[in-house]
């Protein structure tokens, strides 16, 4: 189906949230299923309905439109923040650090925890966000760890290996020991929390958890709490790495 065939029949209502810059397009199906959205007044929680661009759109009871400036953020997010659009504590999220900067409404890709720093990035693109975000796309993540103790053989071992952490299977791409408490870990799936959990396993505390590189990306000139708008190519490589198992 073309877009103009689109705009004639409807646009279903998460991939309409998604162009809205609400969030990626699953997210936003739970967003539905939660009874977050409503359609002209109407709460609707069935994924996959048809809405027009003239039909008001609300979620959380606040009016959301189509934005036409699609963005592509980078963000080198300090420790203490968490990666939300809102949280229920009142903590500060890393989207606050954007907000002077940006008109539209921009929702992070992935999430690094809240004491863990570095690259992270943000966008309105929900077909975008879909694609980099998607398991299948196995986009590297680089990080540097350093422990409160030396970190054993054993560990890089097995997590290299793949290791059982409270019935929840974890394998890192790489790890590389840089000094008896330092390490580079290279990650393609990154479940929550993967190599905190890994490391308090073997009772190792972390002192310091940073993402340094998203595909080809890396830190550059970023220090904690900068942010830059992707370049067209940044966005290209980003594609390109994902493509060849996930369709864009």
């Amino acid at each position: 189906m073309d877009d103009k065939t689109e705009k004639r029949s409807g646009i279903r209502l998460q991939a309409y949230l998604a162009h809205c810059g609400v969030a990626s397009r699953r997210a936003c199906e739970t967003y539905i299923a939660d009874g977050r959205v409503s359609v002209n007044g109407v709460i609707i929680t069935v994924p996959g309905t048809k809405v027009q661009e003239s039909d008001t759109v609300c979620v959380d009871g606040r009016p959301v439109k189509i934005e036409k400036a699609l963005r592509y953020v980078l963000l080198y997010k300090p420790a203490g923040y968490v990666c939300s659009l809102s949280d229920e504590k009142g903590r500060a999220t890393a989207a606050d650090l954007l907000k002077n900067a940006y008109s539209e409404r921009l929702y992070n890709v992935g999430r690094l925890d809240m004491y863990s720093e570095g690259l992270i990035l943000f966008t309105n693109d929900g077909k975008f966000a879909a694609v980099v975000s998607h398991p299948s796309a196995e986009l590297e993540k680089e990080y540097i760890v350093e422990t409160s103790i030396p970190i054993p053989e054993e560990l890089i071992i097995r997590f290299r290996k793949g290791i059982h952490v409270e019935s929840v299977f974890y394998r890192c791409k790489s790890i590389e020991l840089l000094s008896p408490q330092r390490a580079r870990i290279v990650l393609i799936e990154g479940k929550n929390r993967e190599i905190r959990r890994v490391f308090e396993s073997f009772s190792i505390g972390i002192r310091r958890l940073t993402r340094v590189r998203i595909g080809r990306i890396r830190t550059g000139n970023l220090r904690s709490g900068d942010f830059r708008d992707l370049t067209e190519q940044e966005i290209h490589d980003l594609i390109a790495v994902c493509k060849n198992k996930n369709r864009f």
